[in-house]
């Protein structure tokens, strides 16, 4: 077996922020290889996120995103459970490309447990008016129970693209950002939570030339 010197687990310890145990424990188990090293420590954390759920995630980083010189403006919150992690570059990449992600997709929630109930019963009150002038329209009447199945429908769309945890990744990896922030935990050894944001657009609420932000986004992504 290779011998497992202080640097190797330092370095392993660098690149996934877990404990120096659990890093020496996982460069003895693959004689050194650091890569599958980092496979074992990730695998071994994803079992552990739902265990985390309950941890106090109280230190962390607050990050600034501007985008299109000065066009948008992203103010973030994640919070992890160590500076340690906070200060980990890996930690901060994530950081930086979900504000990314605000700018880019303008999400209205972090997740659904933060939709207010009066913007809940004000959607409904939307898509049943919708309806309401679609039957108007065709001379044709839903059942009732048809039509409470299609407004839960429409929110239930409506909800994965205004909650932020909810959308799909623009980076292309096909995830969700949940996804990606449960893949971080695990990679991290800890809980690491989005807390909040804010999302400013110049103009916002003027009438304007609209743009596709997300395809902008995703541009200065290629040329970074």
């Amino acid at each position: 077996m290779s011998e497992i010197t202080a640097p190797m687990v330092k370095s392993l310890r660098d690149r996934t922020g877990a404990g120096m145990m659990a890093c020496r424990d996982a460069l003895r188990e693959t004689e050194g290889d650091e890569e599958k090293a980092i496979e074992i420590i990730q695998k071994k954390g994803l079992s552990q996120v739902a265990k985390k759920a309950g941890a106090i995630a109280g230190d962390g980083l607050v990050h600034a995103y501007i985008h299109g010189a000065g066009r948008v403006g992203v103010l973030i919150e994640v919070n992890s459970q160590t500076d340690f992690v906070a200060r980990n570059d890996v930690f901060q990449q994530f950081v930086e490309e979900t504000a990314m992600q605000v700018a880019a997709e303008a999400p209205l929630f972090v997740s659904e447990e933060g939709i207010p109930e009066n913007e809940i019963l004000a959607r409904k009150a939307i898509y049943r008016g919708q309806l309401e002038e679609e039957a108007k329209a065709t001379g044709k009447e839903k059942p009732a129970a048809a039509i409470e199945k299609i407004i839960e429908g429409k929110l239930a769309k409506w909800k994965k693209q205004a909650c932020l945890l909810d959308q799909l990744s623009i980076m292309g990896d096909e995830k969700t950002i949940r996804q990606r922030t449960d893949e971080l935990s695990a990679k991290m050894g800890e809980k690491i939570s989005i807390r909040r944001f804010t999302r400013y657009e110049l103009g916002e609420g003027i009438e304007k030339k609209k743009s596709d932000l997300a395809a902008e986004v995703t541009e200065a992504l290629k040329g970074s």
